[in-house]
């Protein structure tokens, strides 16, 4: 049986690094791979043509949100019950936790929600400019040791193109209980010219945003006795 977790078209030109395979499945949740994801699933327009926002469920005024590497998918379910006017994307290669926040979907009937199966910089790649209103990564790999760096999401050439793709005051949630990745995401975000932090106490970045939702990767962390920071950024106006 081929992979029901595959992206139909995924250039695999660019190497990714994390798992895409986890325990197997529960046959209801690979059920729901073969039967809702196909129709959830964001599909890649030929190279260098860009989506449009209204087949993202997004456009006449509904803002777009994307979460980058969704995890099971509780945080993202979480704000799509919240902001049922809101359209969202998830991003997640994880077969496993796609298969999650499906379970999430099909159980509180949401209907704004899609997913890109796949690498979330080749979505960034094809979205229209300054479609997006937020953005979440949350509690990433933070790939601690020196020689695998280069595998963090946040680095120059994706903050690049979440600048373009990040509407002006639109806001980069970026959190996580590393240290090493909090002071690499601070040290990057801040020297580029089209962001800022927006943190002007302590407990702006120690307390998680009055409107957000744990994941299971904070609550793990909490339950080690973990420090979590969470950091807010702000895409600076154009021009």
């Amino acid at each position: 049986m081929s992979d029901p977790g595959a992206a139909p078209g995924a250039d695999r030109s660019r190497r990714w690094y994390g798992r895409r395979h986890g325990r197997r499945l529960r046959p209801g949740r690979r059920g729901l791979l073969e039967t809702l994801l196909p129709r959830l699933r964001i599909v890649l327009p030929p190279h260098g043509e860009r989506l449009e926002a209204a087949s993202l469920g997004a456009g006449a005024g509904r803002d777009l949100w994307l979460e980058v590497g969704f995890g099971a998918g509780e945080h993202l379910a979480a704000q799509a019950r919240a902001h049922p006017d809101i359209a969202f994307i998830g991003c997640e290669p994880f077969v496993n936790g796609v298969a999650g926040l499906l379970a999430h979907i099909e159980r509180d009937g949401l209907a704004n929600v899609r997913i890109f199966d796949d690498d979330a910089r080749r979505l960034l790649d094809a979205l229209p400019d300054a479609c997006l209103g937020r953005v979440f990564v949350l509690f990433p790999d933070p790939w601690p040791k020196k020689r695998h760096r280069h595998r963090r999401f946040i680095g120059p050439a994706t903050l690049d193109g979440l600048a373009r793709v990040m509407a002006d005051g639109a806001e980069l949630r970026v959190a996580s209980d590393s240290m090493t990745y909090i002071v690499w995401t601070l040290d990057h975000v801040t020297r580029h010219r089209d962001f800022r932090w927006t943190a002007r106490t302590r407990s702006d970045w120690t307390q998680r945003p009055a409107d957000g939702f744990p994941t299971r990767y904070e609550r793990k962390a909490r339950t080690q006795g973990a420090a979590c920071v969470y950091l807010r950024f702000v895409r600076r106006p154009r021009g």
